[in-house]
């Protein structure tokens, strides 16, 4: 986890795995018809990317002052297949981080709507940010509706009574991938993290329910994606369903952990079409 703070003494933290580089703040130029957090247009070896101020995507206290702009610094991103930058105040330092120690933020108004985990280190909170949902609101993707879905009488037949569970702690993520599989009419369970999952898992068990397919965010409070698979792996009820990591994290770091941890597959957010068809290939190898 890569630390950072903004204009104020609160200490956030992103996945260092998203980082490509860190760079001093420098004059950009401006996006015309952007969102009003973001600052400008930068580049990184020829490709540009939008910056985005992240305390005021976060509704916090910005600085004015072109002093203290210029010590800032941006974070350079790669998420959901695209570059972005952060600018913040200062970068502090990359430590280790358990998964498990990360609790999930407390309900309430502001900015906890924007944090997706809560972790105590030496006495000091560190809050982790939600990309998914700052970058939804600040530059979001341009809409899949969905309508290159077509479904062959064989695939309706595959869907026929299957059992979907998804798992992620992102609201934004949770509405996305259930709107997906509304389009080839799957009403899919949802749980927030990995530990709710296996309880949930667990129940359905008792019940003498089996979900068929799993579609599980990698990054999550209290119980991450791959120690949900592995989790999964040693319950022999629960050892063969499919599992797709669904997952932000660069296509190659997440296929081999993917692999390493027990999944079946793993897939880069957000495509729609391509979610649907790794959805629609993972219930044929359950079927089977």
């Amino acid at each position: 986890m890569l630390l950072f703070s903004l204009f104020g003494r609160q200490i956030f933290g992103i996945n260092v795995l998203k980082i490509k580089e860190i760079i001093p703040y420098h004059d950009m130029n401006t996006l015309p018809g952007s969102h009003d957090a973001v600052i400008g247009i930068a580049r990184l070896r020829g490709n540009p990317f939008p910056v985005i101020d992240l305390s005021k995507a976060l509704k916090m206290p910005i600085s004015s002052e072109t002093s203290e702009l210029k010590a800032c610094s941006i974070i350079i991103s790669e998420f959901n297949r695209s570059l972005q930058g952060f600018l913040v105040n200062k970068v502090d330092q990359i430590v280790s981080l358990d998964w498990g120690a990360i609790q999930p933020p407390p309900l309430a108004a502001g900015r906890s709507n924007y944090i997706t985990g809560v972790v105590n280190r030496d006495n000091q909170i560190i809050e982790v940010v939600d990309v998914e949902r700052v970058l939804n609101e600040v530059a979001p993707p341009v809409d899949s509706t969905g309508q290159g879905i077509m479904l062959s009488d064989e695939q309706l037949e595959i869907l026929q009574g299957k059992l979907v569970l998804i798992v992620d702690d992102s609201a934004l993520a949770r509405k996305q991938i259930t709107q997906t599989l509304a389009m080839i009419g799957i009403d899919p369970l949802v749980a927030k993290d990995g530990k709710e999952a296996l309880d949930y898992l667990h129940s359905l068990q008792l019940e003498g329910r089996r979900v068929d397919l799993i579609v599980s965010d990698i990054e999550m409070p209290e119980m991450d994606g791959y120690t949900l698979t592995r989790e999964i792996r040693k319950n022999e009820d629960l050892s063969s369903v499919y599992i797709l990591l669904h997952t932000s994290l660069a296509g190659a770091v997440s296929q081999e952990f993917a692999v390493t941890s027990g999944a079946n597959a793993a897939l880069t957010k957000f495509v729609t079409e391509e979610l649907a068809e790794a959805v629609l290939l993972g219930l044929s190898h359950a079927r089977d």
